[in-house]
């Protein structure tokens, strides 16, 4: 297992990761797993076996049942563990100060996380999403008391905007304080947005960038047909994960399927592998029920793809431009160094 730098910083985690949404069943979770904490364990030890260091979960995943089976499920080799949670959300019952990026809210999230997780500090502690409500001098000086305290070791982000965690970086540079080191984002053969500023701005910002999704809900795995119901406990059956286009979705589908077909792989391997193969990646999050799902996509190490199937898929994958990337690409090709606006 190849590790990498987690952004700018000396923390090194493994290219593959876990993400624990599939333990538990609370707060409408089951559908994605519903996994206890002797089928969690067993998921955890594969992992650590294959050399994933780096495990992720937040305290709404299955009202925080998943934070607890994590917890338990890491316990014996905890000090193996570069453990990751997010707040940002309620929780089932919270109050109306139980959310958002607040002080408040982050030093009591924190402190029920580090209970339910049954740990005396949280690796890497990264806010869920974006709360235009709270000022983020409020939000960086919090965190940055929650890591000055022990209790939080690197900070990271989910997905904002590319000018909302600019923003955000310059102002903990601007006072001093801890800074973002990751960011966590949608990205997939499926939904590639991020490359049209998330990515280019965390390499320049020198923020590392860690993968959800990278299936597109299963989409990628190649077992669903066009024209046919996604499966049941699938994560697009919930709608949340589907293409506004599903004919070229499964055209890219197809182009995967044919790629693994020629290389003896797995749709889902190729897929997994065209992301850690992407410039900036620092790791993918692999979400798996049982551990064939897990060993199939745990083996995507150690081969790349070629650069024609890069190329194959990257162009069946591709979709226009908006402004005002097309407008920059057709009057500024003289003056635009590398593909991501970066000097190599």
């Amino acid at each position: 297992m190849n590790m990498r730098f987690l952004g700018r910083t000396g923390l090194q985690v493994s290219e593959l990761s876990f993400g624990a949404m599939t333990f538990g069943s609370g707060g409408g979770y089951g559908h994605m797993g519903g996994l206890d904490v002797d089928g969690a364990r067993a998921l955890v030890e594969q992992c650590l076996d294959a050399g994933v260091n780096f495990f992720d979960t937040s305290d709404v995943y299955a009202a925080g049942e998943s934070e607890r089976i994590l917890g338990a499920a890491v316990r014996r080799r905890r000090d193996e563990v570069v453990l990751a949670t997010k707040a940002r959300w309620p929780l089932e019952g919270a109050g109306p100060n139980d959310q958002g990026l607040s002080r408040h809210h982050l030093v009591r999230a924190v402190e029920a996380s580090l209970r339910r997780l049954d740990t005396d500090h949280i690796d890497l502690y990264q806010i869920h999403g974006w709360d235009g409500r709270t000022p983020w001098e409020e939000t960086l000086r919090a965190l940055d008391d929650l890591v000055r305290a022990g209790k939080v070791r690197y900070l990271g982000a989910s997905n904002l905007a590319a000018w909302q965690l600019t923003r955000a970086v310059g102002l903990s540079e601007q006072h001093f304080l801890e800074r973002f080191a990751v960011h966590q984002i949608q990205y997939n053969l499926l939904n590639r947005e991020a490359e049209w500023e998330l990515i280019p701005m965390a390499r320049h910002l020198g923020v590392g960038i860690t993968c959800w999704s990278p299936l597109a809900g299963g989409l990628l795995s190649g077992h669903q047909q066009p024209g046919t119901t996604p499966p049941p406990g699938s994560r697009r059956s919930t709608g949340y994960f589907e293409p506004q286009d599903m004919q070229w979705a499964f055209k890219v589908v197809d182009a995967v399927r044919k790629v693994a077909a020629d290389r003896g792989a797995t749709p889902a391997q190729v897929a997994i592998r065209w992301l850690l193969d992407q410039p900036g990646v620092t790791s993918v999050i692999l979400g798996a029920r049982n551990s064939g799902q897990l060993a199939e996509n745990l083996d995507v190490t150690g081969w790349s793809l070629s650069d024609q199937e890069r190329a194959r898929l990257d162009l069946v994958s591709h979709r226009p431009l908006p402004y005002p990337y097309w407008h920059q690409a057709f009057t500024d090709a003289d003056r635009a160094g590398s593909a991501d606006g970066l000097e190599d």
